[in-house]
């Protein structure tokens, strides 16, 4: 993953309600959502945000229904101005550019998947698919062949010629996908992109994400609720509550060390030992190890671990990547893994009770 920081979000505050500006002073001075509701009528949409975005990872967001994380995503194309605080795409801040160059942001640096898919549905798949391209004023044949590029590879061959309502949910859906894509955008949005899916197809389009990124390797910044979700795509884990962020980083690293009761309330119903990987819990080493059983690699979960160990708890592994050994697991520290923050702490737990 490259180090390079495509979108810096820098003290970023949204406050809703008539006189937001006003509002500024009193959040600054430590007033919280509910109180600047209660008291002034207004809404504090998002509280101080500081986020980067990497080139090349998913970034995901998520949180409860009125977290922010909606509001958030429409900040860094400007579909929505911030009361306070800096966008930084690719060096340059945003919120400084007048309509012309906020069209050419929005036509060739970001393009953005909906949750309800916001296809036309008097245009054909394969027009939906190259419409960026036609926005942009380039030509019917450049747009119609990027287009069925993109269709070939979400698995949508063939249905060019058809009509939005002639599809299921999950091939519209791959339809914003292959539009999005179609655009060579640097910037993918997705606003919550599989949450109107069912499960199985959901399952799918995560997967087809994850097949696309591994080639194409897009700035990607996807909305969710869903904590499962969240795992398996994020490279890069932004947990928001009431508008703020309560904790980010990388998803293995907030699952084993949680630094708020809210998450780890949110995270106590996962399943760690399919969601946390070999590389998170090995002791990073060359040394060949003593009772090295067999090879794992980095990235297997410890479901698959605790399957080939039969359970035996005093087995050790060398751990693998490209035919060299960068670490050893022990069995004893896989199993401390999988026991849960609320359970390891006997103070939380008996002040839970109480």
């Amino acid at each position: 993953m490259s180090n390079e920081v495509k979108v810096s979000i820098r003290n970023l505050y949204k406050i809703f309600g008539p006189n937001p500006k006003a509002m500024m002073q009193h959040v600054r001075d430590g007033m919280g959502k509910p109180e600047l509701l209660e008291q002034y009528n207004h809404v504090l949409g998002l509280q101080d945000i500081n986020v980067d975005i990497r080139q090349g990872e998913i970034t995901v967001i998520m949180g409860l229904s009125g977290s922010g994380k909606s509001t958030l995503i429409r900040h860094l194309n400007r579909l929505i101005d911030p009361t306070a605080g800096e966008v930084i795409v690719n060096g340059e801040d945003v919120l400084a550019y007048g309509q012309a160059k906020l069209a050419k942001l929005r036509q060739n640096t970001m393009s953005m998947v909906f949750q309800k898919f916001a296809l036309f549905p008097h245009q054909t798949v394969l027009s939906n698919a190259g419409m960026s391209r036609r926005v942009r004023g380039e030509s019917g044949d450049i747009a119609d062949t990027e287009g069925q590029k993109w269709l070939d590879r979400v698995g949508l061959s063939g249905y060019g010629g058809h009509y939005p309502g002639q599809l299921s949910g999950g091939m519209q859906q791959r339809v914003g996908i292959a539009r999005a894509l179609a655009s060579d955008s640097e910037i993918m949005l997705m606003d919550e992109a599989f949450s109107a899916l069912d499960p199985l197809i959901r399952t799918d389009m995560q997967d087809l994400l994850l097949e696309l990124q591994r080639e194409l390797h897009k700035t990607i910044v996807f909305i969710t609720h869903d904590l499962d979700e969240a795992l398996k795509l994020a490279d890069h884990l932004v947990i928001l509550k009431d508008g703020a962020v309560v904790q980010q980083g990388e998803p293995q690293e907030i699952l084993l060390h949680p630094n708020d009761d809210y998450i780890i309330d949110f995270i106590s119903d996962i399943n760690r030992a399919r969601v946390l990987r070999v590389r998170s819990i090995m002791e990073k080493t060359d040394h060949a190890g003593e009772g090295v059983v067999g090879e794992v690699s980095p990235n297997q979960n410890l479901e698959s671990v605790i399957a080939i160990s039969g359970g035996d708890t005093n087995l050790h592994y060398r751990v693998m990547e490209d035919g060299k050994q960068i670490g050893l697991l022990h069995m004893r520290d896989l199993v401390k893994a999988l026991v849960p923050v609320e359970a390891a702490d006997p103070a939380r737990r008996a002040a839970s009770a109480a």
